[in-house]
């Protein structure tokens, strides 16, 4: 697939992603005015112009991580590994109890992204379900070409649906192109749509080879979704099944040997060498199942590169950190003596780790590879670098710390300033900024550590503890960590070994709600000692109860300078439906989700699958 945006398969369509984005609709916005050029004669006539709004997508994916109001924090800060480190706003999503309402702030990365989700999510199944009218019209040169376009589009379409149905629960199902006016969506039952998401990837599975471009959807990345789906719906012997068919099909290794740009370099390791931007796409690397492509001069490029580590990194060049002696201790300035900026980048800390993803989970095994000096960031390897302490303050050129002598805390914002991180993930070179804040580079959809996992997670939920930790612990010998006993494997300790693996890169908010629903489905006593049940679901529920355990902040009362304070509730393990959305589809009823304005006027969720 080319990595070109297809413009023409994205004019002003009126379907559901458009009333997503519409509070209203006006009967001029009925009469839309299509591009000249974006007839079904002439967009669909090649394989090539199937495959670019299929492009589409995969750039979509590429700003879910990128940017510093990327959407994927807002799945972060929704978990227990992360939450929103901004703390000179009002309303940021710190109280989720006041920002997080169907009519607030739902699409600005100042606030969340919740409503991208929504919308854009609805735009690419917009495009997957083109493809899928059109998939007849263009002369192919096999069978096999067509099929592999055709289950390149349901993977996108059942991607999005099914962290849809992590992130919202019920939503409508649109299954075919929609060529004219709608008003009357309906919300679908969430499993209901996994279902069919899963008979549509089960075909894709036989359809989409291995052999591609890296950037296009491949055989592995389908396989790896359908495991996800299996295990969304219960079906853990067809989620063991899915897994295996990656794990063991000769494709796919998992990278244990130095490879790439620094394997020569004796300071570094397997787990660094991984996540080297110019690493991820080697032909070598054969952990890959699928990449998304983001190099200089890509067209879908986003402005600003990746901004990785404006995003994640602490704000350690601000006001906030501060010698013994009461100065100010860091700048963040290149080409002076003491230069960190290139080393540790511009950071804004808008996504902070908590305490239990940057100490607790390593707390146990200091020779894991993922928590290694160098890899990890402490806030203790910065030195005070102010060039204006020279000769004036002792404490220039030595290793930052929190305390005084007397025990007086040095930094005035530990919330946003302080705090560890993975630089081994967010340190991305960046030639067109400076200080850096992250540059171009690939980022992993998918990868064979993640099957791993997910494989094991079915283990559990089976009860075969021994062969989920057999799987764990293949993932934890690549890192250099010590096996873990089948004794101790529980959905805890897969989430804790997700935690150490796959941070900013798997979906932590919508994996959580997934599991959720399965302590909720099967009845199955959580490690927590508590069972739950789906008819209250949005009331008690183990996504709630697990960020309360870990997390430091929405169970400390922690507030920020500006007077905001962490709170979340149980019914936040859905999110809001845009009330946009709701109120422009006035011939039908998409349903609203418990605990949020709107919830009363719901109806009975449709039960089968009706385009």
């Amino acid at each position: 697939m080319k990595n070109t945006q297809y413009k023409a398969s994205r004019w002003p369509l009126i379907l559901l992603a458009m009333f997503c984005m519409l509070a209203s609709c006006k009967k001029s916005f009925l009469s839309p005015e299509p591009l000249s050029f974006y007839t079904p004669d002439i967009a669909f006539k090649t394989p090539e112009a199937l495959m670019n709004v299929l492009a589409n997508c995969e750039v979509d994916m590429r700003y879910e991580y990128f940017n510093y109001i990327a959407p994927m924090i807002t799945e972060m800060i929704f978990s227990d590994e992360s939450v929103f480190g901004k703390t000179d706003g009002a309303s940021p999503a710190q109280n989720m109890n006041l920002s997080i309402t169907p009519d607030a702030q739902l699409k600005n990365g100042s606030y969340n992204m919740i409503g991208w989700y929504w919308d854009q999510s609805y735009v690419d199944i917009k495009d997957a379900n083109s493809v899928l009218a059109h998939i007849n019209e263009p002369t192919y040169e096999s069978d096999a070409q067509k099929n592999a376009i055709k289950g390149a589009a349901y993977f996108f379409r059942a991607y999005r649906y099914y962290y849809l149905c992590n992130q919202f629960g019920d939503v409508p199902w649109v299954g075919k192109e929609i060529e004219g006016p709608k008003l009357n969506f309906y919300s679908t039952k969430r499993e209901v749509i996994l279902q069919q998401i899963k008979l549509d990837l089960d075909s894709a599975s036989n359809w989409v080879p291995d052999n591609v471009d890296k950037g296009d959807v491949t055989k592995g990345a389908v396989l790896q979704l359908l495991t996800q789906v299996n295990l969304a719906l219960g079906d853990f012997d067809d989620a063991i099944a899915s897994a295996s068919k990656v794990i063991n099909g000769g494709v796919y290794h998992l990278m244990t040997a130095r490879f790439g740009s620094d394997k020569d370099d004796p300071t570094k390791n397997v787990t660094w060498d991984l996540h080297r931007p110019e690493n991820k796409a080697l032909a070598e690397n054969t952990e890959t199942l699928m990449l998304t492509i983001d190099r200089y001069n890509t067209t879908g490029n986003y402005s600003g590169g990746s901004a990785l580590m404006y995003a994640h990194v602490a704000n350690w060049s601000g006001p906030s950190v501060h010698t013994p002696n009461g100065n100010q201790g860091t700048a963040n300035t290149a080409g002076i003596e003491i230069d960190q900026s290139t080393e540790y980048g511009l950071g804004v800390g808008q996504c902070r780790g908590t305490w239990y993803s940057t100490h607790e989970i390593w707390s146990n095994d200091p020779g894991d590879y993922r928590h290694a000096p160098g890899n990890w960031v402490t806030m203790e390897d910065l030195v005070y670098n102010n060039p204006a302490l020279k000769g004036k303050d002792p404490y220039y050129g030595k290793h930052l710390q929190l305390y005084n002598d007397q025990g007086k805390i040095l930094c005035s914002d530990t919330i946003r300033a302080w705090y560890d991180w993975p630089a081994y993930k967010f340190f991305v070179p960046d030639p067109e900024h400076s200080p850096w804040r992250g540059g171009h580079t690939d980022w992993y959809i998918y990868r064979l550590a993640c099957t791993y996992l997910l494989r094991a997670e079915a283990y559990v939920w089976k009860g075969d503890l021994a062969d989920a930790a057999a799987d764990i612990n293949v993932v934890r010998a690549r890192a250099n960590a010590a096996p873990i006993e089948a004794s101790g494997m529980t959905i805890g300790t897969i989430l804790d070994e997700r935690a150490r693996e796959l941070y900013f890169e798997e979906h932590r908010k919508s994996e959580l709600t997934r599991i959720a629903y399965l302590f909720a489905k099967t009845g199955k006593t959580a490690y927590n000692g508590k069972t739950y049940k789906l008819d209250n679901f949005s009331d008690e529920n183990f996504w709630y109860d697990r960020i309360m355990e870990k997390t430091d902040f929405y169970n400390k009362g922690v507030k920020t300078n500006y007077g905001n304070e962490f709170k979340i509730s149980p019914y936040h393990v859905l999110w809001p439906v845009p009330a946009a959305a709701i109120n422009a589809n006035s011939q039908g009823v998409i349903n609203q989700n418990k605990g949020y304005t709107g919830y009363d006027k719901n109806v009975p969720p449709l039960t089968k699958i009706i385009d």
